[in-house]
């Protein structure tokens, strides 16, 4: 009888101990979540998602394909499968975006840090067919309205600070062309890409 009791004590104990460790993981998968699908509707940011047809509409228009540097650019914006980005001025969400990024940085590779006047650019990468392709690549722009000196931008006619910008590309991203296309985009910190490759 005693080792029947000990035995389903053993089993209580191996329940609580999976329910506790379930709870302390809950704060964990709340922080997975993806940060585009949790702000997309939110009137505090601006975001964008272009889906992978409308890549092949970019590529296809007015690119001359005898052009082999403008081919390879061309072939690079085919084979994005998904392209995300958030702007806001909301400190909240900045700071829940930075922690998002945190949490992401672990499963990729840092590619390049700058600083500059109390803006903070960084880029992530997750590894590729080779050294020169990305299957993700990750920009994290923070404290832009540093930079800006507080005159922000308009976006739909209104005029607005930015403060924190990420951009989530993935696909088969060739790091030579991309910061054609990050440029061609307008997106903040695309020019550091430039000078790294």
């Amino acid at each position: 009888m005693k080792t029947i009791i000990n035995f389903n004590k053993g089993k209580m104990n191996k329940k609580v101990i999976v329910f506790i460790m379930a709870l302390m993981l809950v704060p964990l998968t709340g922080m997975a979540q993806n940060i585009f699908d949790k702000y997309s509707d939110n009137s505090d940011v601006t975001y964008v998602s272009i889906k992978p047809k409308m890549f092949q509409m970019i590529a296809k228009m007015g690119i001359n394909v005898e052009d082999a540097e403008a081919k390879a650019y061309m072939d690079m914006v085919k084979s994005i499968t998904s392209f995300k980005t958030i702007v806001t001025d909301n400190k909240a969400i900045s700071g829940d975006i930075t922690k998002w990024v945190k949490s992401r940085s672990s499963s990729l590779e840092e590619l390049m840090e700058v600083k500059d006047d109390g803006t903070e650019v960084k880029f992530y990468v997750k590894e590729g067919k080779d050294a020169d392709h990305v299957k993700e690549l990750l920009i994290f722009v923070n404290g832009i309205d540093k930079a800006m000196k507080g005159q922000g931008v308009e976006i739909n006619g209104e005029h607005r600070k930015i403060e924190t910008v990420v951009v989530s590309l993935t696909g088969d991203i060739d790091l030579n062309e991309i910061s054609k296309l990050t440029e061609k985009m307008n997106i903040p910190g695309g020019k550091h890409l430039e000078k790294e490759h």
